[in-house]
């Protein structure tokens, strides 16, 4: 076993979206010492860079390579992509960048999380971005470079147009968390190649004599002096080390790896520890619970007309809706892709998806370390669609896709939906497709809940209770997810926790 020497003011465990903003915005005081430790590889794939590429980087080096465990409503394991390398789940994801409807964020104080509302998030979700074109509440001189496409597919604006044809708003800015109805989206693309979070922010800072950046760092556990933590014991080049922090350790290892890191720590649930042999050195029951994600139903169509050639992300248009019209806020997001999605009906070559996602899911899953072994693979269990209102959004959102499938607007394109067809047409038919076949949206959040109250990981100031200098700053501190995909609220997140960790 090797130290390092000397010790770090703070030492940030994984370089996704979070850890790369928090590594570039504490070394901008020069006095701050700070390492970055990453599991993943520096260098990615090049097809990173190109954004119609997204979809096959879930299986490449760039990704970690998760399923969940067996699914009670579909009978199978489902796929959940998370990134892998510098810049996270922000160099593999489809790259929208959306706030989700300011709703969304009114829950998040219902265990006690104080300071967190949408409008106390407002100048960190400003600060992250240069939104061309803005709208009012946008950013103007942020390091992510923000915009919709240019130039959008042909198939994805007739659905636009058939939404509006069928009674829903064309919003101005769908991306700003003010807005419901569909418009085309934010996305993290500049000059036709995607922008990473470690492209925006970390590659600037990379020259910083007061950082550093280790890469093939896997941390297995954190280590303490009583109930402080004082560093991280992590794996590279096959020997072991350890990286100490006189400040403060910070988790960034996203909604998975943040709570491994913590279980293998000794640190959660004690029956979860228990079970997977590791000694309990901190009792606290909410690591690893409160898993949820959003599962996403998809309705393909092929189309006799050729849709054009992807230049984008595929998803360039989306609408935020309500289920019900009482539903306190848009619950429902549907958003136009211009490829088929493989289905479970039939292969299709030329068409086009719409996906349907209840925003708001009510399922609450785990995940679990399934032995102190750091390499083992964890037991991931969202348990997506056990909760009955997630079926009834969904449904709800299929029946106003499929109006605007067969407006006019799609006519001269000539479409037929393959899956799930036009024999299911009764709810129960089209509940059972839903729950049988759909997709992880790619956006796990809450396993280290922050609140105040005993099931709360974190308090409101994102530090783990119980314990002194070590805080978690990412997207499994989120407890309940907002309607939007995640990473422009994660971003946000970490721009906060930099201004805490500035302040402590």
């Amino acid at each position: 076993m090797s130290s390092l020497k000397p010790a770090y003011d703070v030492v940030i465990v994984g370089g996704g979206t979070a850890g790369c903003v928090l590594a570039a915005r504490l070394t901008q005081d020069p006095g701050l010492h700070v390492l970055l430790l990453e599991a993943g590889p520096a260098r990615l794939p090049d097809a990173v860079a190109h954004p119609p590429a997204w979809p096959s980087l879930a299986a490449s080096e760039a990704g970690w390579g998760d399923t969940t465990v067996v699914q009670e409503a579909s009978g199978a394991p489902v796929p959940l992509p998370r990134g892998r390398g510098l810049g996270g789940s922000s160099a593999i994801n489809a790259m929208v960048f959306a706030r989700g409807h300011r709703t969304g964020y009114d829950s998040w104080s219902e265990h006690g999380a104080k300071g967190w509302t949408f409008d106390d998030l407002l100048p960190y979700f400003q600060r992250t971005e240069t939104a061309l074109g803005a709208a009012p509440g946008r950013g103007t001189s942020g390091p992510l470079t923000v915009a919709p496409a240019q130039q959008l597919n042909e198939v994805l604006l007739a659905c636009l147009e058939g939404a509006v044809e069928t009674g829903h708003r064309r919003a101005h800015d769908i991306s700003g968390g003010l807005e419901e109805g569909f418009a085309p989206v934010d996305l993290n693309i500049v000059d036709g190649r995607r922008q990473s979070a470690a492209d925006a922010y970390l590659t600037p800072a990379l020259d910083r004599p007061n950082l550093q950046v280790i890469t093939g760092a896997l941390a297995h556990r954190l280590l303490f002096d009583g109930h402080r933590c004082v560093g991280v014991e992590y794996g590279a080049d096959g020997r072991t080390h350890t990286a100490r922090a006189t400040g403060e350790v910070v988790l960034t290892a996203g909604s998975i790896g943040s709570a491994l890191i913590l279980q293998r720590s000794g640190i959660g649930a004690e029956n979860d520890l228990r079970r997977a042999g590791v000694e309990v050195f901190h009792a606290l029951p909410g690591v690893g619970h409160n898993l949820h994600d959003h599962p996403r139903a998809n309705l393909v169509y092929r189309t006799q007309r050729p849709v054009p050639t992807a230049l984008n992300n595929h998803g360039e248009i989306l609408g935020l809706l309500r289920s019900t019209p009482d539903a306190e806020g848009p619950d429902v997001q549907i958003i136009f892709i211009d490829i088929p999605v493989p289905n479970p009906v039939a292969p299709v070559h030329n068409g086009f998806t719409i996906g349907i996602s209840p925003m708001r899911p009510a399922s609450r899953g785990t995940v679990r370390i399934t032995s102190a072994d750091p390499y083992a693979p964890p037991a991931i269990d969202p348990r997506y669609f056990t909760e009955e209102a997630d079926v009834r959004a969904v449904l709800s959102g299929i029946r106003t896709a499929r109006r605007i499938a067969w407006s006019s607007a799609l006519a001269e394109w000539g479409i037929e939906e393959v899956s799930p067809g036009l024999a299911a047409v009764d709810e129960e038919s089209i509940a059972d497709h839903a729950r049988r076949y759909f997709s992880s949206y790619c956006h796990p959040v809450g396993t280290c809940m922050m609140g105040e109250d005993d099931v709360a990981v974190v308090d409101s100031s994102l530090r783990v209770h119980g314990l002194d200098g070590l805080r978690v700053a990412d997207a499994s501190v989120i407890p309940s997810i907002p309607s939007n995909n995640t990473n422009a609220t994660v971003y946000a997140i970490a721009e906060r926790a930099a201004d805490l960790l500035r302040r402590s």
